[in-house]
């Protein structure tokens, strides 16, 4: 008696079942005298923490970066990283693009050709005000 296996009814996609955040690490690197780094060293002191608690599944990273301009460096599970410079910003700022790394997906940035993606065509066609009954005004 021959086995046969069963076909694949579904392909699985992020969010289907389970969320795994794209985001794996989040390092944030500033200079201890530079005044650039003036609100990365608040945001470190007051609010990093509670970001912490926040995103357990990221691990957070604090490094010293002496003469250089404070960043933030996202690292994705498909390999990328995503650098983000935060000189000159204030606590909300810093948490507004800690967040933007922590939610993004790490895929590069690319045109958009189609405004929809799609495993499936549509089946009704494209569209046309043309098609069906002539309105009359």
């Amino acid at each position: 008696m021959p086995v046969s296996a069963l076909r694949a009814v579904s392909k699985s996609q992020n969010g289907v079942g389970a969320f795994i955040l794209q985001c794996k690490r989040m390092e944030f690197n500033f200079c201890d005298w530079a005044g650039s780094s003036k609100g990365m060293r608040s945001f470190l002191k007051h609010s990093l923490s509670q970001f912490a608690k926040e995103n357990p599944q990221i691990e957070i990273i604090v490094a010293p970066r002496p003469n250089k301009i404070p960043i933030i460096r996202g690292t994705y599970i498909n390999g990328r990283e995503k650098v983000i410079p935060v000189d000159g910003l204030e606590i909300q700022q810093i948490l507004q693009k800690a967040q933007l790394l922590r939610d993004s997906s790490g895929a590069k940035l690319k045109r958009i050709t189609k405004p929809v993606i799609s495993l499936n065509e549509s089946v009704r066609g494209i569209f046309s005000p043309f098609h069906g009954k002539k309105h009359v005004i």
